[in-house]
């Protein structure tokens, strides 16, 4: 029976028959769309299906492990997102049935993971964190993404919320930070973190950002790590890419605070929840 890795966010979807082999990976029929999750159930879902169907080769022989964004009901299935705008149409459907009648297989044959769950479990399966017992996983990007490890244990921390400084953590390790920073402190408009490493981008200012967000980066991590007796963090995401920016400041504050630990970024990107989502089947 194969297995079928799919990655679902917010305007896309990618899937690929995934093979897992004694700690290694092969990828096969790899394919991704976009998707306009503003539209009815019936149009995402048939997108959804036709990815996944191409990833397959049209078999039902198949089981479907799918990395999801929440909120969800994960165990039933059931999409409980209904404030972004995005898959509004889903919302307390039973995603795992519309899926399983769309693709003519049984709601047995697919189970759905968390997303940040998924790519910490698939980047300590062949990636970054194979060499952690004990880790957390974090995506930077439009929101904050975080799971934990704990021996063979991954679970979503759900930590985008938690309260941090004058708000949560969210405000402060995401795209929306750059954008609001690089305004109030030095009047430039900026759509994100790639505008800063513009060669036009002023460097002295650019400098100053990433610094201020590396610390607010260390400053949210601290208290986990010690929490959670980490080892290292797993860090992915679009922000990840910039990580030369920010990592140095990262590092340095959590060995000024005493407890050292390696930042590895992702080394197998938006893949990582493909393999993550499958390792429920195994």
């Amino acid at each position: 029976m194969k297995l079928i890795g799919v990655d679902i966010g917010g305007s896309h979807i990618s899937a690929a028959h995934v093979d897992l082999r004694d700690g290694k990976v092969v990828f096969h029929n790899f394919q991704e769309a976009h998707v306009n999750t503003f539209g009815d159930q019936d149009s995402i879902i048939r997108v959804w299906s036709k990815v996944i169907l191409l990833a397959s080769n049209n078999s039902k022989d198949i089981k479907v492990g799918i990395a999801m964004p929440g909120p969800f009901d994960y165990e039933k299935g059931i999409s409980l997102i209904k404030d972004q705008g995005k898959m509004a149409s889903l919302y307390q459907l039973s995603v795992k049935d519309l899926l399983a009648d769309s693709l003519e297989i049984s709601p047995s044959q697919i189970e759905f993971t968390n997303d940040a769950e998924a790519f910490l479990a698939g980047e300590s399966y062949a990636g970054a964190g194979k060499e952690f017992q004990n880790s957390m996983g974090i995506t930077l990007g439009t929101g904050l993404g975080s799971a934990i490890k704990v021996h063979d244990v991954v679970k979503d921390a759900k930590l985008w919320t938690a309260p941090f400084r004058d708000g949560i953590a969210e405000d402060y390790l995401g795209t929306a930070w750059f954008v609001n920073y690089s305004f109030e402190h030095f009047g430039l408009q900026v759509s994100g973190v790639k505008d800063l490493l513009d060669e036009r981008f002023d460097s002295a200012i650019s400098k100053q950002i990433f610094e201020t967000f590396g610390r607010a980066l260390g400053e949210f991590l601290f208290p986990y790590l010690i929490r959670l007796h980490s080892e290292g963090v797993v860090l992915g995401g679009k922000i990840s890419l910039a990580g030369d920016h920010y990592l140095p400041t990262t590092s340095s504050y959590l060995e000024t605070m005493g407890y050292p630990v390696l930042i590895n970024r992702s080394i197998l990107g938006e893949r990582s929840a493909l393999i993550g989502a499958c390792l429920t089947f195994i």
